[in-house]
């Protein structure tokens, strides 16, 4: 009866050895190839993104939009030269330099107006150059390469049913998260490229109210939000890079003794030392062991790291 449960718990094993390793390689070669793929497409420009789309709203801008904002603009310019005027008591304390102002800044105005396309690409452009940088960065430390996959299968051997059961749940669970956050950066990277055109094209007339104080508001406005939609693609990059990292380290190990349970983390920084590692990895155990603590109701009694490019476990303390 011994060799008859000892051969089920076996092929058990090995069933849900292959069902994780199978879970974890299409789960982080999804990983890898969705952090490529939002890298490229968060730094790209406005005018790579879409070539036909980019020439459209430029057109519109500069035909449609940009006459409506000089219309504005000169509202504006004269509005603030007729209140410049009544505020020296109605003409009768006129000073000829502030006429040479008004002008000055008027034309500055017309400038800006006249190249507010160009400047909001500008914009988008050093936004996006500072992505593209990022992006590399970012992908580098979320990379998941076939050496972590090997040395995990080696370590899952060594497992109990018990652990193998909860892991292979546990794998299951963050595939299918992976899924919807697909689909949501998927809606937030196209929904962003499409605020960055309408801002694009409508950019003329906010930048148009600019040159008042009483009417600047609508300007400024729109030139946070410019910059807050610019750089919105490096948060959209850091959350998935955020991610990519948590998926690395799913193959965390616990198991219960007698007097409390044991927190195992696997590793695979190089170059690190034992205390160095601990000293690194602390906070982030310490989290885990408080979410364990209170979801399994019993204490965490020792937290391990088991680092692969050393071959040993290093316990870490509080």
């Amino acid at each position: 009866m011994g060799i008859l449960t000892e051969w089920i718990t076996e092929w058990l094993k090995e069933l849900l050895i292959e069902g994780i390793m199978g879970n974890l390689t299409g789960l982080f070669d999804t990983v890898n190839t969705r952090v490529g793929e939002i890298a490229v497409q968060v730094g790209t420009t406005p005018a790579a993104w879409n070539a036909g789309v980019f020439s459209l709203i430029r057109q519109i801008s500069e035909t449609v939009i940009l006459p409506i904002a000089g219309l504005i603009l000169t509202f504006v310019a004269t509005y603030e030269l007729i209140q410049m005027l009544i505020d020296r008591n109605n003409l009768h304390d006129i000073d000829t330099w502030m006429f040479f102002k008004w002008i000055f800044k008027t034309a500055a105005a017309i400038l800006i107006l006249s190249n507010t396309f160009n400047i909001v690409n500008a914009v988008f452009d050093v936004s996006q150059s500072v992505i593209a940088r990022s992006a590399g960065i970012i992908q580098g430390s979320t990379d998941i390469t076939p050496d972590m996959l090997a040395t995990l299968e080696t370590t899952l051997e060594t497992m109990e049913l018990g652990p193998l059961l909860g892991l292979f749940m546990q794998s299951l669970l963050i595939g299918l998260t992976m899924e919807i956050m697909g689909i949501i950066i998927f809606v937030l990277v196209y929904g962003r490229m499409l605020e960055i055109y309408m801002l694009t094209s409508l950019a003329p007339i906010p930048v148009a109210t600019l040159s008042n104080r009483e009417t600047g508001q609508m300007g400024q406005n729109y030139i946070k939000s410019l910059f807050a939609v610019g750089f919105q693609g490096l948060l959209i990059l850091l959350c998935v890079g955020i991610y990519g990292v948590l998926v690395q380290g799913i193959a965390d190990c616990v198991f219960a003794e007698e007097d409390g349970l044991v927190l195992v983390d696997y590793k695979t920084d190089r170059g690190k030392t034992p205390e160095e590692l601990a000293d690194r990895y602390r906070s982030q155990l310490l989290f885990y062991k408080q979410a364990l603590e209170q979801l399994l109701e019993q204490p965490v009694k020792e937290m391990i790291l088991y680092s692969f490019a050393l071959g040993e476990t290093v316990e870490v303390n509080e």
